[in-house]
């Protein structure tokens, strides 16, 4: 009986090692999955690289003549002033399909092509954001706007600077505020809301609305390849965009819109530049 008993005693401590053992042995951690799908079909699974930011529109034409790099706050149309040209020709030459969405550092063609990349018939230009609501914008009847059917004469290149400008106001013409190549861009003219605005050479009406900050209802006329002018801050518009208006005919009625008072503010620009406007003027 002893023996036996020394038996189970063991059978026991064996069965006690055995367990303990068990439990210290490390945990095995499953195997990783492997997706093989990729293998299967000839080609590994791998990550795409990511890819490079696409070129803005003209990038390659960034610093030549005759093309212009958009920069932060600018629109279509205050490029085509600077640039003196329409803004629908500008529309046309970069072949944008929303001329309200340029982008910064985009480039765009702010001078005529060479007449063989002019397209035969090119498509019709979009428009740009009609003039505010708030603003108080008139078009003119037949029986009030200057006949538009005569085609506008444009001067030869040297005969550009043969225009024999006129004020763009009746009366005295009291300049509130003159030229300065930094702070105004032409003169400010006084008068009476309603007062009327004259064009100050034969034209074309390139613009007539309300979205060029800080203009208020305004015009702008193109007399020819060198020089436009700018009638801004009118309570009302008398013309329409490619109307033909001459020399006196009377295009707006004076007014304060996005001003502190009733003033007319009127640009000469040569070539999209500024200059000192009154020295073109007769005297009053």
């Amino acid at each position: 009986m002893q023996w036996r008993d020394g038996a189970v005693k063991w059978m026991w401590v064996a069965l006690a090692c055995a367990v303990l053992a068990g439990c210290a042995a490390p945990r095995r951690t499953p195997a990783p999955v492997e997706d093989r799908t990729g293998a299967r079909h000839g080609a590994p699974i791998t990550q795409a690289a990511p890819t490079a930011a696409a070129a803005l529109p003209g990038a390659e034409n960034a610093g030549k003549p005759g093309y212009h790099t958009v920069r932060p706050g600018e629109t279509l149309l205050r490029i085509a002033l600077e640039s003196g040209q329409n803004w629908r020709d500008i529309v046309r030459w970069n072949n944008l399909e929303n001329p309200n969405v340029i982008e910064v550092g985009q480039v765009l063609r702010v001078v005529p092509p060479s007449a063989g990349a002019v397209a035969a018939a090119p498509a019709p230009v979009p428009a740009l954001p009609p003039a505010s609501a708030a603003s108080s914008v008139a078009r003119a009847s037949a029986t009030t706007a200057a006949p538009s059917a005569a085609p506008l004469n444009t001067p030869s290149a040297g005969a550009d600077d043969d225009i024999a400008w006129i004020w763009p106001t009746t009366g005295a013409a009291t300049v509130l505020a003159g030229f300065d190549e930094q702070k105004n861009k032409g003169v400010d003219i006084a008068g009476r809301a309603g007062d009327p605005v004259l064009a100050a050479a034969d034209g074309r009406v390139v613009y007539a609305g309300a979205g060029l900050r800080g203009y208020g209802n305004l015009i702008i006329l193109k007399h020819n390849n060198t020089y436009l002018t700018a009638y801004a801050h009118n309570q009302t518009l008398l013309v329409k965009e490619d109307q033909t208006v001459r020399k006196g005919q009377k295009i707006a009625e004076m007014g304060s819109t996005d001003t502190d008072r009733v003033k007319l503010h009127f640009e000469i620009r040569r070539q999209g530049k500024p200059f000192y406007s009154t020295r073109y003027l007769p005297p009053r």
